[in-house]
């Protein structure tokens, strides 16, 4: 069992940036496929970011793309989402999500992809 707790969010104008992190807890983070959702009022959970169990594979949602970065240390058991260029559409309830995993590519992009789940941190981007 995993648990998830993220930071960083706030408010901040647009074409600004902000750092998310994802602190896990347990010993076995490195076993864990890790993404970033986010979910706006009236609208459902969607897929922002993962990253494989090494880091060595990361994919986007397009809407993100060329703004947003995840990364991930697995000495202090935290993944990151690096968010610039930021938009008022972007604002949202961001979730961290982990999977435990084998495999060293799997990067799964949908919500039933993910057994754990953070709480969730408000990131609002003025226009």
């Amino acid at each position: 069992q995993v648990q998830l707790v993220e930071s960083g969010g706030g408010l901040v104008q647009a074409g600004g940036s902000l750092r998310l992190s994802c602190a896990a807890s347990g010993r076995t983070f490195s076993y864990y496929a890790m993404g970033w959702f986010r979910q706006a009022p009236g609208k459902e959970r969607e897929f922002v970011a993962a990253i494989s169990t090494s880091g060595g594979i990361t994919t986007y949602a397009d809407s993100v793309k060329g703004r947003f970065t995840i990364s991930r240390d697995n000495a202090k058991n935290t993944v990151y989402l690096q968010m610039n260029s930021l938009k008022p559409e972007d604002t949202a309830v961001y979730y961290c999500a982990a999977r435990p995993t084998t495999s060293s590519i799997y990067t799964p992009r949908n919500v039933a992809g993910y057994d754990h789940w953070g709480q969730g941190t408000q990131v609002t981007v003025s226009s």
